[in-house]
């Protein structure tokens, strides 16, 4: 397999370039079963190789483990890459996870990050989920307060409604906006994306391949033992698998046809709805990475990128992202 050098993108307005795809690290230590770290650390050093210098983790990853993990397999090359972490979530031996983004707060949060990470400043800074018992004004105007510190660069939002982007870009500039988004999960097209845009926030898909389902690696019966995080996502439930295994299929026969693999489209997907989108594929192994970083190679054309779309048309697919029937896209306390 050759690869062509991977190319920049900005983030919306905010100046912050970064490779047009990004490695999202939090499976080497959470939520897809037990993970190997010299592989892990392996396909970070193999990422770099190959032109990708945006990575993201979170200190709720393995609480603290991955920022551990992505911190020494950066050593010594911190200056080549721009490196993402979010605070906001965390475990609670009672509750089980909370979110807490009380201004009090936020720049302990952002120093044990940076102790863990092994740096003296973090590129992108995200609040990992909106805190519906905190102003976000509030919760902004304190990470704003570590960008004049020099602790971070630019700030970030996850899964934020168009609301929320409007009330925290009036206190300091978003550079981008963190959420799902994938040929199968297009909530974000319905409002956010315009928001965001209009903004100046650029768009950073996590899970762009349905948590594994668009890649093909999840058949119908597959079971998932309980330290994989789909083990309890509607989605993922047998009877549903079977129902969306239609537009598996449709996927997979499209990408023969284009010649690459059905990640390789759904991806190639996602980079053409913009140059200010970038996805963050996740894995833990170099194969899947490589595979992943060759979709930047593979150019839609508009009637292609409307094809794909048309095999999952937005609300189409049976089952919901999480359990909670009443959680809803965007401000809300129900966690990834």
């Amino acid at each position: 397999m050759t690869f062509e050098a991977v190319p920049d993108r900005s983030l919306g307005s905010s100046g912050l370039r970064v490779s047009s795809i990004g490695l999202g690290c939090m499976g080497m230590s959470h939520g897809y079963g037990r993970a190997d770290e010299s592989e892990s650390i392996r396909t970070i050093h193999r990422a770099i190789e190959l032109g990708v210098r945006f990575f993201d983790t979170a200190n709720v990853y393995g609480d603290g483990h991955n920022e551990e993990l992505v911190g020494r397999a950066l050593r010594g090359r911190r200056e080549e890459v721009v490196l993402a972490t979010k605070f906001g979530l965390q475990h609670d031996p009672v509750r089980g996870q909370t979110i807490d983004a009380r201004p009090e707060e936020v720049q302990a949060h952002c120093d044990a990050s940076l102790r863990r990470l092994g740096t003296d400043h973090i590129d992108l800074y995200y609040q990992h989920r909106v805190d519906c018992d905190v102003p976000i004004e509030e919760s902004v105007g304190a990470m704003a307060g570590l960008v004049e510190a020099g602790k971070v660069r630019f700030l970030g939002l996850c899964e934020a409604s168009a609301a929320s982007l409007e009330r925290a870009s009036s206190v300091h500039p978003i550079a981008a906006l963190q959420s799902e988004w994938s040929v199968w999960t297009r909530d974000l097209e319905l409002e956010v994306l315009g928001v965001a845009r209009r903004l100046g926030i650029g768009i950073v898909p996590f899970c762009p391949l349905g948590r594994g389902y668009l890649a093909g690696t999840v058949a119908e019966d597959t079971v998932f033992g309980s330290t994989d995080i789909r083990h309890n996502k509607p989605r993922f439930e047998a009877s549903n698998l079977a129902r969306n295994s239609g537009f598996v299929v449709a996927i997979r026969k499209m990408a023969e046809e284009r010649g690459c693999t059905s990640a390789q489209l759904c991806l190639a997907w996602l980079l053409s709805q913009g140059d200010d989108v970038v996805p963050i594929p996740g894995t833990k192994h170099r194969g899947y990475l490589e595979e992943n970083v060759a979709s930047c190679d593979i150019r839609l054309s508009v009637e292609e990128r409307e094809l794909v779309s048309a095999i999952i048309p937005l609300g189409a697919v049976n089952g919901g992202r999480y359990a909670n029937a009443e959680y809803t896209y965007g401000d809300s306390p129900m966690p990834v």
